[in-house]
Order: structure tokens, then sequence, then C-alpha cells
């Protein structure tokens, strides 16, 4: 497995991630495939419940030249293999032995369900298909998810594109239990459609279909400026980060009740039973407002008050990456740096419990603990700055 900017990346070549795909279709259990292209993974930079569901993918295959020069850039050959190819190669497969698919597709995007539908069949005659107009909204209306769950299909092609289709397969897979294999294939049929001319395969095997993009679709220059050259840079600062601290805000949240001080401590998601406070980068924000941003975001409240702002308060260096519990770890982006530095942003909350609420992505669980249970109370290599951060807080009365 790779990681490129905090996103894995399957390290199977396309033949094999074709034979896996395929092996999902004979599983008892439901998969869905990710093909992060370096657009993809800046938008998940931005949006961290993109970012833990690429992460969550059963198969994440890399789509984009730039995620080669990613590979390079860290030693390493991550193979390729584009949405839109395993796109013919499912829809091959499925007309070969009658499976069923279903393609939900966008309503605003350029093919429509009857285009697809007459394009799938001249180019696939036979294949048992069912096309889906909708809406981008989540959750999926009932009448489309009561629609593919009568018509029983086993492969399910969202048109949406990113980060739309992948939450929406994400949230509402479970609810269509006939579904074995979902993915999200952006403008895939666009091409099968005829509506976009796709790059030739040369330009495609040495990188250039965004050139040819580009001079096809002028008013895309945005989105490919960011999958080059905005992308490649955050490549070359990831590679300079090994020399830095990342900094950081740990966020003490507390509130009083019948004199008592209480503080909140939350669950990772990623790790069941580690217990610590909230806690972020500082993206180039000030302690006190990377501190507010951080508990809006993680608990979903504005219900408090700034008390304090301690600068470097504590730091720590990473663990090298062999002795690291898993690669899969959803925020393995921040060990580009060599450790965290911490400053601390001390809030009293002024709401009720009933205002908080943690993020799927974040934090498993919540709850308040006694002042003078705190530090028991958080994972022990949590411990060392649950003191510093106690102390800081006490002398706030002294």
């Amino acid at each position: 497995m790779a990681n490129v900017l905090g996103i894995n990346l399957s390290a199977l070549p396309a033949s094999a991630a074709k034979k896996r795909a395929t092996e999902f279709l004979n599983s008892p259990t439901q998969h869905y495939i990710v093909t992060p292209n370096p657009e993809m993974i800046l938008k998940s930079h931005e949006d961290e419940e993109l970012f833990y569901i690429l992460n969550k993918a059963d198969l994440s295959i890399a789509d984009g030249f730039g995620l080669k020069i990613a590979g390079w850039l860290a030693g390493l050959d991550i193979p390729r293999l584009a949405g839109a190819d395993l796109t013919l190669y499912l829809l091959s497969l499925a007309q070969a032995r009658q499976i069923k698919i279903v393609v939900l597709n966008w309503r605003g995007g350029l093919s429509t369900r009857t285009d697809i539908r007459k394009a799938l069949e001249n180019k696939y005659p036979g294949l048992v298909c069912l096309v889906i107009d909708s809406s981008r909204s989540h959750p999926l209306a009932a009448e489309i998810i009561q629609r593919i769950n009568d018509f029983k299909p086993l492969i399910l092609f969202n048109t949406f594109g990113s980060p739309y289709q992948e939450k929406i397969i994400y949230h509402n897979l479970k609810k269509m239990p006939s579904v074995r294999l979902a993915l999200g294939i952006g403008g895939a049929f666009d091409f099968i459609t005829s509506k976009v001319k796709r790059a030739p395969k040369i330009l495609r095997r040495i990188g250039l279909e965004w050139l040819w993009r580009l001079i096809k679709q002028p008013k895309r220059w945005k989105r490919i400026y960011n999958a080059t050259f905005v992308f490649t840079g955050k490549l070359l600062r990831a590679r300079l980060n090994h020399f830095f601290y990342r900094p950081c805000v740990a966020c003490f949240l507390y509130k009083n009740e019948n004199g008592h001080n209480k503080i909140l401590i939350v669950e990772r998601e990623d790790e069941p039973g580690h217990w610590q406070i909230p806690q972020g980068g500082t993206d180039g924000e000030s302690l006190e407002v990377a501190g507010a941003r951080e508990l809006r975001e993680e608990l979903n409240t504005d219900k408090f008050i700034t008390k304090a702002i301690f600068r470097d308060t504590y730091s720590y260096l990473f663990p090298p990456i062999s002795d690291q519990r898993t690669l899969s770890l959803s925020r393995r982006f921040k060990y580009d740096y060599k450790g965290q530095r911490q400053g601390l942003y001390i809030a009293e909350f002024k709401g009720n419990d009933h205002d908080i609420k943690v993020n799927f992505w974040d934090h498993r669980a919540w709850r308040w603990v006694d002042e003078s249970d705190f530090v028991a109370n958080t994972y022990p290599v949590r411990q060392e700055s649950a003191r510093i951060f106690l102390d800081k807080f006490r002398s706030l009365n002294k």
C-alpha cells in the first residue's frame, strides 16, 4: 500500500485490481471502490468526511498521472487504473455474465438517463441495466432506493462527481443489500455516450491527458491547474515537512457543575479506547482562531467562550513509520512532519450536552470527566501532555 498526502492507494497492478473487483462480486459482503486523483486528494484536505471515506474504501486505485509522480518522489511505483477503464471492464464483465447493474446518474451532468441507456444498448447489447437520473442530495430519495432494491443489481455506478458520489455510496450502500460492488466514476459515462472525447491512448500513457482536456474544455483550467501545479507543489512541501514540527492546537474544554470542573475528552475513531482532548492543525491561523474552529468542527457546537491561550505548550516527535501500528490510519498525512508542537486553547462550555455532536470520521464518543480524574482517563501516551495542560488550566485560578 502507498500513501499520498494522507490517502491510501493500492499497490495492485491494473490486472490484479480488476481481479479484486471481480472477487467482490462473489462476496457475501458489500464493497466500494474509490479512484482518487490529485484533485480529489486536494479536496479531501478541506473535507474531512471525504478524507475518511476514501481511506475506508475496500479498494483505492490511483487515477491520474500526478499520483505516479507522487510515487516517484517517494521511491514508489504506484500502479494506475483510470476509473473510466475500470468502468469499461466492469460493463464488459456484466454483459458477459448477465450481471445486473444500476447507473445512478447526476441529473445535472452532460449525459442524461436516455443518453446512457442508448449508448449501453448499442455498445453492450443484452446488458441488464437500470439507469436513474437523480439530484446530488443526501440522503437518496426513498423512491430511488426502492427502485434499486426492486431491480436487485450487483453493481452500482455513481456519476455524481467527487465528493458527492463517494458520500452517497458510503451513507446509502447498506440500504441497497443486493449491491456487492459500488463505485463513483464521475464523467466516465460521458466518454461512453460520446459527450466528451477521451484523450488518445498515447497522451494517456505519457501523462498528458490533462493537457488534452484543457484544450478541449478550457473552462476546466482551474481544476486542471490544481491537479497539476498545486498538487505537485503540495507534494514538494510535504517532503520538506520532514524537517519541521506540525503546528497544532490542543483544545481544553471544561464546564463547571455545582462548583466542580469537568473536562471534555473524546475517543478517536481510528483507535478504540484512545481518549484525548480535541486537537488539530492550526493551518496558519492563530491559536485562538484555530482552537475555536477545531471545537466547532469536531463537536458541532459554538456554545463556548475563550478563556486562555498558551503558546508552545507541548511538543513531541512521531515514532518512525516502521513503528506505526498500521499505515492505514486516517490521519497518516500528519506524519510527513517529524512531530507536533502544540499550543493550548482553553474554553468554557456554556451550552447543554445535547448541543454536542461529534463527527463520525473524527471520534467514536465523548464524555465529561472530573478534573481530578482527567489525566488518568486519557490514553497513556497522552498523559504527559494532559498533566501539562491541566497545570496550565489550574494556573488560571491562582
